[in-house]
């Protein structure tokens, strides 16, 4: 395919320019799908004035508000997802404390921290106030019914709280309470924007099971995807309240949500979103900046 010569829209400094909220979604492996999305921002030349990001979305969100660029975050990932045999030595080096101390190999038991402390590019800081944006990251407390909401203290563990999907990670505790997956709460966290920028951008990975409708899955497949579907219904619920202004949900059925050296089939299927993503987006900012 020919490059296209991307012009960024020019920012006039006046208050006319709308803020734009960037919502990224909980999805696993599918949720690589986000930095075609950031990309596009970097491409047009445009920046979010804040940005709220559930599991996965929550940790691309910190890359990017941290000051690395869509093409920095595509590069650090499919480095990783290319190299499977030093994925999975850095996964094995997180043995004494992940698996042997717990006496054995336990599925659901992982520290997602150390694990995100291994894998994550060192770019991301310890604190939120280390990052160039602001950054909301959205966690499900599991005994207290709701969503928990940081956006300032420690960022590996509002991360780790917030990608703590069940039955793969353990739980963590903040403040004595005991936190899993954002995404079980706030798949799509576009909601935390809502009243505070002028224009809002949400990002849907959560992806539907896919099959011929007569094929019994497996009971990994089973889990996920019912998880999927309690996730859409949550998202409808949503949207009948109040909606963004932009709702994207790229092509993500055909992964699962461990399918991470998957990462460049995943974003060849969400780049076909950047040309229209693109347009839209500018339309928007133009169609603001005349008002």
């Amino acid at each position: 395919m020919d490059q296209i010569a991307e012009t960024p829209i020019p920012s006039t400094g006046h208050k006319a320019d709308p803020t734009i909220g960037l919502a990224l979604g909980a999805g696993g492996a599918r949720g690589f799908s986000h930095i075609s999305v950031l990309e596009v921002f970097d491409e047009l030349g445009i920046r979010p004035s804040l940005i709220a990001g559930s599991s996965m979305g929550a940790i691309l969100g910190a890359g990017y508000a941290s000051g690395m660029s869509g093409r920095d975050i595509r590069e650090y990932a499919l480095d990783l997802a290319d190299n499977r045999a030093r994925v999975l030595n850095m996964f094995w080096s997180l043995r004494p404390a992940s698996i042997r101390a717990l006496g054995g190999f336990r599925i659901g038991q992982f520290n997602l921290g150390r694990i995100l402390r291994t894998f994550l590019p060192p770019q991301i800081p310890e604190s939120f106030a280390g990052l160039n944006m602001p950054l909301k990251v959205v966690a499900t407390d599991y005994y207290g019914q709701c969503e928990l909401i940081r956006s300032e203290g420690d960022l590996y563990e509002a991360l780790s709280a917030s990608a703590a999907i069940p039955a793969l990670f353990a739980p963590v505790t903040i403040d004595g309470r005991l936190m899993i997956d954002g995404g079980i709460f706030n798949p799509v966290p576009y909601d935390h924007l809502v009243g505070e920028t002028e224009l809002l951008v949400a990002i849907d990975v959560i992806g539907a099971p896919e099959g011929d409708g007569t094929h019994v899955p497996n009971r990994i497949d089973s889990l996920f995807g019912a998880s999927q579907l309690m996730m859409q219904s949550h998202v409808a619920l949503k949207m009948k309240l109040c909606q963004p202004d932009i709702y994207l949900r790229p092509n993500v059925n055909g992964f699962r949500v461990l399918d991470f050296f998957k990462a460049r089939q995943i974003l060849e299927a969400a780049d076909r979103l950047k040309e229209p993503l693109k347009r839209d987006l500018s339309e928007r900012i133009e169609d603001f900046i005349r008002r």
